[in-house]
């Protein structure tokens, strides 16, 4: 989807599109780094962005989507938190080299092109020592997991991530298992989870 898709269907739910609960691997993966200044690619209305300010880091967020950016940035006021809030198009978003502490990726889904030239600026922002984070719907998910895109071309495995990633050292690398509730009882779907580290 586009911008313009991602902002009908941001400004007709009348509730946040995604809880303002942060990930969960998101949180198991940064929770015990030492907060410096992080980026949220792919930021959506917030939600991981939000609780990493709630946690000490200094946050740029940014995303295709004003309308997600403004729900964001008032979620981010209610919180009392400060966040850097950018509206940009990741498929061209240089963002500034040696810079951040923490890259996040969470949940982004683009043809593999696309996601690997972001892969590459992602490592380049990086600092030394600086951690990258990849949380995504994975490829095995049409099969044996529920939600996310159907479509095959935009979803992650571990082995075409970390592809991407060289030159870091990859501490995690793995599908793993999300349990989600639904009526019919509890589900798990499949995500692509990838931490590296720029030496």
């Amino acid at each position: 989807m586009d911008s313009h898709a991602w902002d009908t269907r941001y400004a007709t739910s009348p509730d946040l599109v995604w809880t303002a609960e942060p990930n969960r691997f998101v949180v198991e993966e940064t929770a015990d780094l030492t907060p410096g200044r992080a980026l949220d690619l792919a930021a959506g209305e917030g939600r991981n962005a939000i609780w990493l300010a709630e946690h000490g880091w200094q946050v740029t967020a940014v995303d295709f989507s004003p309308v997600a950016i403004a729900r964001g940035r008032n979620l981010a006021r209610q919180r009392g938190v400060q966040v850097d809030w950018q509206v940009a198009d990741l498929t061209t978003y240089e963002p500034p080299a040696d810079t951040f502490d923490l890259v996040l990726i969470a949940y982004l889904h683009l043809p593999a092109a696309d996601l690997a030239a972001i892969l590459h600026r992602a490592k380049r922002a990086l600092r030394p020592g600086g951690s990258l984070v990849l949380v995504g719907h994975d490829r095995a998910n049409l099969t044996d997991g529920i939600g996310g895109p159907q479509d095959p071309t935009v979803l992650q495995t571990p082995e075409t991530v970390v592809a991407e990633l060289d030159g870091l050292r990859i501490r995690r690398a793995d599908t793993a298992r999300r349990p989600v509730p639904t009526d019919g009882g509890t589900i798990d779907a499949l995500d692509t989870v990838v931490v590296a580290t720029r030496p």
